[in-house]
C-alpha cells in the first residue's frame, strides 16, 4: 500500500516538465549546499587529497557543481518514472559502434562504470542502444518502498537487475544469453584484505576483485565507459576498448588499468564524479596485498 502510494505521488511529480523540476533541484541544490551542508565535510577531504595543487577556491567551485549534478540526478531519475522513450533517447546519447562490433562477434561483454552522472539515465538508454541483454548489478536499498521503486524504474527499457549479495545465483539463468554484465567498479570493498590495493590519486586505495575475477575466468571483452554532460539535462555516452582478452593478463593488471582511466576521466570532469561517498576509507595495512602501479 505504501509503495503504490509513494509510486504514485512520484509519477505525478515527474509529469512535469524537466525546466520546471529542475527548479526544485535548485532548491534542493541549496539546501544540501548551504544550509544542510550534506557529507559537506566529506566531499573537501576527498577533493584536497585529489586535487591537492589546486586552490581551496578552486575545490569549491568544483564541489558547488558536483551538488548541482547530484540533485539533478535525483531529480532526472524522478522524470524518469513518467519519460518515454523518446525522451530518453533525445537527452542520452553516444556512438555504441564498439558493443555492436562485440555483439557481431558473438561475444558476450563486461562493461565497467563507476557513479558518474547520470547513471540512472545511462542505465535505461544503454539498455534501449545495446543488443546484448543488458545486466546491470545492483546493490540492493535497505528500504523496500524505495529498492522497489529504483528497481521498476531501471528496468524499464529492458535490463536485468542483478543483486551485487546474489549474483552468482541470480546470473544463472542468463548464463547462456549473449549479455553485457554492467558493473559500477568504483564500489568500495566490504573486506579491504582481500581487495586490489592500487595508487588512486597517490594514495594507496582497494578496488573490488570481483569485475576482474570475472572477466579473467570468462575471458570475455571488457569494455570501459563514461559519461559526460554538454549542457543541463543532455549526457552522452563513450565507449572504450578495456581489453579484449583479460585471461592474458596479469592478475590486477586490468583492474590497475581501470583505475587509471577512472582516474583521468575524474581529473577531465571532476565534478561529474560522486565525491560524497567515502573512497578512502580504508587505511593500507601490512598483510594486505602490495600495492599495485
Amino acid at each position: 500500500m505504501i509503495y503504490y502510494l509513494v509510486y504514485g505521488l512520484l509519477y505525478l511529480v515527474s509529469l512535469l516538465p524537466l525546466r520546471v523540476l529542475y527548479l526544485f533541484s535548485d532548491a534542493a541544490y541549496f539546501i544540501l549546499y548551504y544550509v544542510v551542508g550534506y557529507r559537506k565535510a566529506v566531499v573537501m577531504a576527498n577533493l584536497a587529497q585529489a586535487f591537492p595543487q589546486k586552490t581551496v577556491e578552486e575545490r569549491k567551485r568544483i564541489t558547488r557543481k558536483f551538488y548541482r549534478n547530484f540533485s539533478d540526478n535525483f531529480i532526472e531519475f524522478i522524470k524518469l518514472i513518467s519519460a518515454k522513450q523518446s525522451f530518453i533517447e533525445r537527452h542520452f546519447t553516444g556512438d555504441y559502434s564498439l558493443p555492436m562490433k562485440v555483439y557481431e562477434q558473438g561475444k558476450r561483454c563486461e562493461l565497467l562504470l563507476a557513479h558518474n552522472f547520470n547513471w540512472e539515465l545511462g542505465c535505461l538508454a544503454t539498455a534501449l542502444n545495446v543488443r546484448h541483454l543488458l545486466l546491470v548489478v545492483y546493490m540492493p536499498i535497505s528500504n523496500k518502498v524505495v529498492d522497489k521503486i529504483f528497481m521498476k524504474v531501471r528496468a524499464k527499457t529492458g535490463a536485468v537487475l542483478l543483486p551485487a549479495t546474489d549474483m552468482r545465483n541470480a546470473i544463472i539463468p542468463y548464463r547462456n544469453e549473449q549479455y553485457m554484465l554492467a558493473l559500477v567498479a568504483d564500489q568500495n570493498p566490504g573486506k579491504p584484505s582481500s581487495a586490489y590495493w592500487l595508487n588512486f590519486f597517490g594514495r594507496p586505495t582497494p578496488f573490488v576483485k570481483g569485475p576482474e575475477s570475472g572477466a579473467r575466468r570468462s575471458d570475455i571483452p571488457v569494455l570501459y565507459c563514461k559519461f559526460i554532460k554538454p549542457k543541463r539535462g543532455y549526457y552522452q555516452i563513450i565507449f572504450e576498448m578495456g581489453c579484449e582478452n583479460p585471461a592474458s593478463l596479469k592478475e590486477g593488471e586490468l583492474t590497475l588499468h581501470y583505475s587509471k582511466y577512472l582516474e583521468q576521466f575524474i581529473r577531465d570532469y571532476p565534478d561529474m564524479w560522486l565525491w560524497s561517498h567515502r573512497r578512502w576509507k580504508w587505511e593500507w595495512k601490512e598483510g594486505y596485498k602490495p600495492v599495485i602501479g
